[in-house]
């Protein structure tokens, strides 16, 4: 077993505001238990509806999506999925959202409530709203472990569920963000986007991020599950240093068009269903043994994200997930629950 020190692999390079996170070093990557098999797991960013080219507003505080979430959660019932629905504080606050999640897991009791941050609408109130502080892991230390304790027990009481699970807002964490969530009890984090650069938003660089699970946080007590990206294309095999290059060149386009290099987010949101497909593939034949899928619930109405413009985006959206999960289950991909994976996590060695 590595060393808590060791095992603390989201080393931060301070370039005056932005951390760039290591890779993990092999001990502290996680050897699933044979019994545990090839997994997916489903996170729903349940978030309030803002205007996403527009600049942040503490009083965009909408949730009418939240109504769609029971109806579209019956796909994943009936295949037995269950999900995580990674709640913000608009949700957790506004009566018809409460009301909505708590309808599907009264209904799915394997599927469950996490948490997520977005601290320009989280309490307390204390910075000014810009792009830099829309990631709280840029605010200072006493400040974000104030929102997230806030937003952590206001989960708790409004569900009866002691969140375990925590993802960023825009991914945003911080080098503080995982010792405050072992303090305040978490076992899992998602924060962490693999093989993306945030940092001409301000944000952190996770570039050098895999898609196998890992230890983390101060004491290693995290699990750290990126949300699989996988390169494909004939140029996959370069696509770490050549797709950040390609993105700074007037080319860059035109690789993906031509086949040549494209990097794929298992989500539906803006990824072709033919690439995620191949995506699948890909990162099965490369080992991966937890494959994480997300969106983010305002995508289930039309006009709320720029994915989900219209009715045609709607529909596609839907057949998504249909084929996905069709592609899962041939593959026999199985899902895993928060406490299917804490669990084999704990016999891992």
């Amino acid at each position: 077993m590595a060393t808590a020190q060791q095992m603390t692999v989201s080393s931060f390079e301070e370039d005056p505001s932005q951390y760039r996170f290591a890779a993990p070093g092999a001990s502290a990557t996680i050897d699933w238990p044979d019994s545990f098999g090839t997994r997916f797991t489903l996170f729903v960013d349940t978030e309030e509806e803002f205007d996403w080219s527009g600049p942040f507003r503490r009083s965009a505080r909408d949730t009418t999506a939240a109504a769609a979430l029971p109806e579209f959660h019956q796909r994943f019932s009936e295949r037995e999925i269950p999900v995580a629905y990674l709640i913000d504080h608009p949700i957790a606050t506004d009566p018809a959202a409460i009301d909505a999640v708590r309808a599907l897991l009264e209904s799915d009791p394997r599927s469950t409530v996490g948490t997520q941050l977005h601290p320009w609408v989280n309490p307390p109130f204390e910075e000014r709203v810009s792009e830099r502080n829309s990631f709280a892991g840029n605010l200072p230390q006493s400040l974000e472990a104030a929102k997230l304790t806030n937003l952590t027990e206001t989960i708790e009481a409004t569900f009866g569920i002691r969140p375990i699970i925590y993802r960023a807002g825009r991914y945003g964490l911080g080098p503080h963000t995982l010792g405050t969530l072992e303090v305040l009890g978490y076992r899992l984090d998602s924060s962490m986007r693999a093989a993306y650069d945030f940092r001409h938003i301000q944000g952190p660089d996770y570039s050098a991020v895999g898609n196998d699970a890992f230890r983390t946080g101060p004491s290693g007590s995290l699990i750290e599950l990126p949300l699989t990206t996988v390169f494909t294309g004939h140029a996959r095999g370069a696509g770490r240093w050549l797709h950040p290059l390609a993105q700074r060149m007037p080319f860059g386009g035109a690789l993906a068009r031509l086949g040549m290099l494209s990097r794929i987010a298992l989500t539906p949101e803006d990824m072709p269903l033919d690439e995620v497909m191949e995506a699948i593939r890909i990162a099965l034949g490369e080992g991966v043994r937890v494959l994480n899928f997300s969106y983010h619930s305002p995508s289930l109405v039309p006009g709320h994200t720029p994915y989900v413009r219209d009715a045609s985006d709607l529909a596609e959206f839907h057949r998504w997930w249909d084929c996905v999960l069709d592609l899962l289950d041939r593959l026999s991909v199985r899902p895993a629950s928060i406490d299917d994976l804490v669990s084999a996590a704990e016999q891992a060695p």
